[in-house]
């Protein structure tokens, strides 16, 4: 039998005994719920298709291999090879988005899915790693041009490459992207990281509420005024049509009961994206209300701990990735949640770690082991 001691100095046992276990462990979690969901709202789903009962599983099966792959590769990089693979992903992202602009591969009236090399996925889903450890990076650089002020600095507003305006002119090109497309919640979330972690890095908070404010009122009068879809949406949160995504959402999740319904769970073959955005709802019709309960605790403890070592940091770029990453962790679950349970307009956004999605999961997985990666270099360079 092989063990591993604290007297071997390789990458490998540095990794063992200095990375987060208690997040890794977590994750764990998710990945297994997440499996076991592709087994059961998975082989409904698969039936209403006419496919093998396996079917999804199979599919994401190779995107789990990659995933955690990532997750373990991502792990043990340090501060600069992280920063190497942001670009990297932030190229690629930006071009499959240009890309989105001219191949046009309309599905459900959204043109934001890209096809290379007979793969389907989400440019976003790309930019997501990429937006948090830049932006964290972007922040600190200019803090160490300017000073811990690069919100009022008249001096980091002026046109020039080492100021804010490479920054937001790489945003708006990426935000207006998403509007075209149109991809407006990804937009809106994107927008809600970034305010986050500028928040955290010193903006004041006048000027964060004031930010806020003419964004939200913004974003939502231009979309309510030009996208059809966006009223068609609106006009369905006090009333929801019959035999619609949501409406077998609510049923599937009043079906469940606390206890869950088990193999009488018949919602579920009829729910459209049962394994994707709509999984929390088969989750309740599987197991019931008190098992998502615990999955929700699970994602919950997964924010406390990004959150517990964002507070304990010492280095600005680790607390802002860190704080990025909660951010964008809990604005998709609250994204996915509040549609399934109709508190919010439907916006087609996977619940992390948990729904069928290679792109989304494989991403979650590079961003968390970018983080983990952080957390240990942060601790052990500043004992």
């Amino acid at each position: 039998m092989v063990r591993i001691t604290r007297g071997e100095e390789s990458r490998l046992t540095n990794w063992y005994f200095r990375t987060d276990k208690k997040l890794i462990s977590l994750l764990a979690i998710l990945l297994l719920a997440s499996i076991i969901m592709m087994l059961s709202a998975g082989s409904a789903e698969a039936n209403r298709l006419s496919q093998p009962w396996y079917h999804f599983l199979q599919k994401a099966t190779p995107f789990y291999l990659l995933g955690i792959f990532s997750l373990f590769f991502c792990s043990m990089l340090n501060k600069k090879w992280i920063l190497y693979i942001a670009w990297l992903m932030f190229a690629f992202g930006m071009g499959c988005m240009v890309l989105t602009l001219i191949q046009h591969n309309v599905i459900n009236g959204s043109t934001r899915w890209v096809f290379l090399g007979g793969v389907r996925f989400l440019p976003a889903d790309v930019l997501k790693p990429a937006l948090i450890i830049l932006t964290a990076w972007f922040m600190q650089r200019l803090q160490g041009i300017y000073g811990q002020n690069i919100f009022w600095n008249k001096e980091a507003f002026k046109f020039s490459k080492d100021s804010w305006w490479p920054y937001i002119i790489a945003f708006m090109i990426c935000f207006g992207i998403m509007v075209k497309q149109p991809d407006l919640g990804t937009g809106i979330l994107f927008g809600g990281v970034v305010l986050i972690m500028a928040l955290v890095a010193g903006m004041p908070i006048k000027l964060f509420g004031m930010v806020c404010a003419l964004g939200i009122t913004g974003v939502f009068g231009f979309a309510i005024a030009t996208m059809s879809h966006i009223q068609n949406r609106m006009a369905q949160i006090f009333y929801v049509p019959p035999r619609t995504q949501v409406w077998y959402s609510l049923n599937a999740i009043r079906h469940g009961g606390l206890m869950g319904s088990g193999d009488e769970a018949y919602v579920q073959e009829v729910l459209p994206e049962a394994t994707n955005d709509f999984i929390f709802a088969a989750i309740v019709e599987n197991w019931g209300a008190i098992a998502a309960c615990i999955l929700i605790a699970v994602l919950f403890a997964i924010l406390k701990v990004l959150v517990e070592h964002a507070i304990v940091a010492k280095d600005n770029f680790v607390i802002y990735a860190l704080t990025g990453t909660a951010a964008l962790f809990f604005g998709q679950i609250c994204f996915n949640l509040m549609t399934s349970l109709h508190i919010f307009i439907n916006k087609g956004m996977t619940l992390p770690f948990v729904s069928y999605g290679g792109g989304s999961f494989v991403s979650f997985c590079i961003l968390f082991g970018m983080v983990l990666a952080l957390i240990r270099e942060d601790i052990w360079n500043n004992r």
